[in-house]
């Protein structure tokens, strides 16, 4: 992905409550240790591998595939406007037992990335078309999928030179957001026209509309169809829309968009509202049973405070004392993670679980600052991230049973890794994380329980590096989807 457009997608990625004691190691608690046998994604040859998606969108499936990018050691033609961050091309990639396999990309496009994996094995993801939008000068991107057999499909765009996959479900459908060609001073992207969200299916790209403006965001879809996202209200800027929404745009709201209709879900009284986080927009928004997730600003927007919809009823969850919090992530159960500022001049946040209408703060490992809860599994084992407050870079950690442990303390010590980032975490606790080596290099990884999750398990857990199988790339099945653009191909 091209720096702007990395810097956009990620930024945009956008009462007390019971406090329980916490520790960070397990070894201050009679109970056993969980520990994991690491394995090593690799590379196709360059120095990093990557999980671009935001931090709630399922790069490991229960059956454990993982997907994401991995280098492949060539300069990006497109530098300084490179697709990832190191400016290597960059190539989706499937791991499955022990076998990396490259995904490819469009035909005439250099470099692509795989977000998400569903139970059929379905991938999605995005990747350069070899064109350059006339308008930005930028390499366009668009999102694709990737079938069980390899095919991958262009989903295209509505109208305009950019769209992107933020969630899929198991039926296969995909959603997200994409440029139509109407001219927009708000547009989500900064890229001139209107960002509207989208769903694909049978393959077909379908416009969502919006609640009244110009925009909408598309963020994640459940099993049953229903998409949530966000989107203005009308088309008079605000000039203050607290410190989660841009100022001088419209009003936005959250949505949920079932049967061809759009329902505002309504805010606290501010003019920004959304599902899941400002920071991770996007898989664990809904749950099967239809119930949202999400942030909004109160009256004034002076604060900002996690919410659930319900059944027509918007539930605000408090926070641990401070003034802000934000819902990241919801299971089938009902279970609710993400951070809440705690009491204190700082004002610093730490990870929480809401369950049955107790937040509960799952603290921070000794070190640290602050702490985020981002997604929670079947099982109730949550993951955070850590680090400096807001922004990240600490040690991933495990919430189980009531002890919060730090990843690292449960990985070989041989490893060779540090555990920066946790991405996602299965139903089965399969836990997708970025790994960093001593000379900087990142690598994905997973981290599969070992079987005891006893002291001697820890001591016999190994670190598997494989290598890569490549794949022959394949014809886009479709080369501009539903909707054509006027843009000129690469030379």
């Amino acid at each position: 992905m091209s720096k702007n457009l990395t810097t956009l997608i990620t930024g945009l990625s956008l009462c007390a409550g019971l406090t329980l004691p916490v520790v960070s190691s397990a070894q201050e608690h009679n109970t056993k240790q969980p520990h994991y046998i690491v394995k090593d994604m690799g590379t196709f040859g360059g120095p990093n591998s990557f999980f671009f998606s935001s931090p709630v969108v399922e790069s490991v499936n229960n059956r454990g595939t993982v997907v994401g990018g991995a280098d492949t050691g060539l300069p990006d033609p497109y530098a300084p406007n490179c697709f990832s961050p190191d400016c290597y091309i960059l190539h989706a990639f499937k791991w499955k037992n022990g076998v990396l396999t490259d995904l490819g990309t469009l035909p005439s496009g250099y470099s692509s990335t795989a977000y998400g994996v569903n139970e059929k094995g379905l991938i999605m993801g995005e990747s350069e078309n070899g064109f350059i939008d006339p308008i930005t000068g930028l390499p366009e991107q668009v999102a694709v999928r990737w079938e069980k057999d390899g095919e991958i499909v262009d989903l295209g765009t509505l109208g305009g030179s950019f769209s992107f996959a933020n969630a899929m479900n198991n039926r296969g459908q995909v959603i997200g957001l994409a440029l139509n060609t109407v001219p927009d001073p708000y547009s989500f992207l900064g890229l001139g026209t209107e960002t509207h969200g989208f769903v694909w299916r049978n393959g077909f790209m379908e416009d969502l509309g919006t609640l009244g403006g110009p925009d909408s965001w598309a963020a994640a879809i459940n099993e049953g169809g229903q998409v949530v996202g966000w989107s203005y209200v009308n088309s008079t800027p605000n000039a203050n829309n607290g410190d989660t929404c841009a100022p001088n745009v419209p009003t936005q709201d959250p949505f949920l968009w079932q049967d061809g209709r759009m329902i505002d879900l309504g805010t606290f009284g501010g003019t920004c509202g959304y599902v899941g986080s400002a920071a991770a927009p996007g898989g664990g928004a809904i749950n099967s049973r239809g119930q949202v997730i999400g942030t909004s600003n109160l009256a004034g927007n002076q604060s900002h405070h996690a919410f659930l919809w319900n059944e027509g009823a918007l539930t605000d969850l408090g926070t641990l004392g401070g003034n802000n919090a934000e819902a990241y992530w919801i299971n089938g159960a009902g279970d609710i993670v993400g951070r809440a500022d705690v009491r204190g001049p700082k004002q610093n946040h730490h990870g929480f679980l809401w369950k049955n209408g107790v937040m509960t703060d799952l603290g921070v490992p000794h070190g640290q600052p602050c702490s985020t809860a981002i997604d929670i599994n079947a099982k109730g084992q949550i993951i955070l991230s850590t680090g400096i407050c807001g922004v990240g870079g600490g040690p991933g950690s495990l919430w189980q049973d009531g002890v919060l442990y730090d990843l690292n303390t449960l990985i070989p010590p041989d490893s060779g890794f540090f555990i920066e980032d946790v991405n996602f975490i299965n139903d089965s606790g399969e836990i997708a994380v970025t790994g960093i080596l001593p000379n900087g290099d990142q690598h994905d990884l997973l981290l599969i329980p070992a079987s005891g999750n006893d002291d001697n398990a820890g001591r016999t857990a190994s670190t598997e590096v494989v290598a890569a199988t490549i794949t022959p790339l394949r014809r886009a099945a479709s080369r501009f989807g539903r909707f054509g653009r006027s843009t000129s191909p690469l030379e």
